[in-house]
C-alpha cells in the first residue's frame, strides 16, 4: 500500500501530461485568479493550447500562469494531479524551430468557435501528487 500522498517525479509528471488532453489554465485578471478549461498537448517542456480572441490571449502572454490536469485510475483506485507553473507566450506567429514543432501538435479544442491562436506555457516548475481513493470515493 502506498503512502497517503505520493509526490511524483518530474519524469512521471511529464508522462502523465503527455497522456491527457484536458486541463485548466489559471491566469490573473485584475488581481484575481481565473481558471479556464483547455484542451492541450505537452512536448518539449511546454504545455500548448489553442484559443480564440479574448481573455486568455489578451492577458496570459508574458505573464506567470499555472496549469493543472488530473485523473483517476479506477482500476487501481488512485487519483493524481499535476501542476505546472510557467510563463505563457503567444506562439502563433513565432518562427523559431521549437514553436514551429509545437504548432504541429494535435490539439482538438472541444469549445465551439475559432481557436486559431497558439499559446505555450513554458514550464519553470512542475509538481504532482498521487493518492489512494477512499472506499467511499471509488466508483462502483
Amino acid at each position: 500500500m502506498m503512502a497517503e500522498v505520493e509526490e511524483l517525479s518530474q519524469e512521471e509528471c511529464e508522462r502523465l501530461l503527455t497522456h491527457q488532453d484536458l486541463g485548466r489554465v489559471a491566469i490573473l485578471l485584475d488581481g484575481r485568479p481565473q481558471i479556464f478549461p483547455v484542451n492541450y498537448a505537452f512536448a518539449d517542456g511546454v504545455v500548448v493550447f489553442r484559443t480564440g480572441e479574448g481573455l486568455k490571449l489578451d492577458r496570459s502572454p508574458l505573464t506567470p500562469v499555472a496549469f493543472e490536469t488530473d485523473g483517476i485510475d479506477t482500476t487501481n483506485g488512485l487519483a493524481w494531479s499535476v501542476v505546472v507553473e510557467g510563463t505563457a507566450q503567444n506562439i502563433t506567429n513565432t518562427i523559431d524551430p521549437r514553436s514551429e514543432r509545437l504548432r504541429h501538435l494535435s490539439i482538438s479544442p472541444a469549445a465551439p468557435g475559432d481557436r486559431n491562436y497558439w499559446v505555450g506555457i513554458y514550464v519553470s516548475h512542475i509538481s504532482g501528487r498521487r493518492f489512494n481513493l477512499g472506499r467511499a470515493a471509488r466508483p462502483n
